[in-house]
């Protein structure tokens, strides 16, 4: 049995004279991330109605350009305050910014800009390799793109807390729960009975998913990444790593193409 949890890394005190900014846009908060050649060398999450937060984090680095996606239709102000920096900025979109892989779904448009910068991330660290993406959020995502650089999958399903919240609501009596906490084997009430199911659900269905591929695919490459900890039953053969840092460093990797 694999454990797979996201590390924070350890940022160290910034000197440099040209940095990149990204900004991560989520359905429940924002990522801002600072970067020098491609890594990461400071980070900060606020919530969607702290905006003004993005100028302090600002001021800590002499910053150059930027890029932001966002999966929501964000207020007016937000918007201004990403736009007002004192460098470009460059958005996210999907059918329109040029990108370093080939996408052939059918309706681009469609897809969330975060999962794809994803995609673009994992590909340009493992190059010619077949890959499988799985985000563990809000919804619960698998992206796949293939060892020539297509992109040629993509699924969606509700996540821990969109189902927990959907068993509320269509039953008279069950309760909003905590998605963390007691996970025994067997419920022994209504939370537990709710958590367990939902949560030992979610596993076999990513299970499921990664066996699916891997038959397909031999010496897959499986990315995980969002904000939920999750006990795995796989194989120690398979090549799987965690990084929360993945979508940050493809929205860095999509602004650099654009300025080479």
């Amino acid at each position: 049995m694999l454990l797979f949890r996201f590390f924070s890394i350890i940022l160290h005190p910034v000197n440099q004279k040209s940095l990149n900014l990204v900004i991560d846009i989520g359905n429940t908060c924002t990522k801002l991330v600072a970067f020098e050649h491609g890594e990461p060398i400071g980070e900060k999450r606020i919530e969607n109605d702290e905006p003004q937060k993005i100028k302090d984090f600002c001021k800590k680095f002499s910053l150059v350009r930027g890029a932001y996606s966002s999966v929501i239709d964000f207020k007016s102000l937000f918007l201004d305050i990403i736009l007002s920096r004192s460098f470009p900025m460059m958005e996210l979109q999907l059918g329109v910014t040029d990108i370093p892989i080939i996408n052939i779904y059918n309706t681009p448009n469609t897809l969330g800009s975060d999962l794809f910068a994803a995609v673009v991330r994992s590909n340009y660290i493992k190059p010619e390799s077949n890959i499988l993406i799985i985000d563990i959020g809000t919804c619960l995502t698998y992206d796949f793109i293939n060892a020539c650089g297509v992109y040629l999958d993509w699924n969606m399903l509700s996540g821990p807390v969109m189902r927990i919240k959907a068993l509320n609501k269509f039953t008279a009596h069950f309760p909003i729960i905590a998605r963390s906490g007691n996970t025994r084997d067997i419920g022994i009430s209504t939370e537990t009975a709710i958590r367990i199911g939902i949560m030992n659900g979610i596993k076999y269905e990513i299970e499921g998913y990664i066996s699916k591929f891997y038959v397909k695919y031999p010496g897959l490459f499986i990315y995980l990444t969002g904000g939920v900890d999750i006990n795995l039953h796989i194989p120690e053969k398979m090549r799987i790593f965690a990084n929360k840092f993945i979508v940050p460093i493809g929205l860095n990797r999509i602004l650099e193409y654009n300025n080479e």
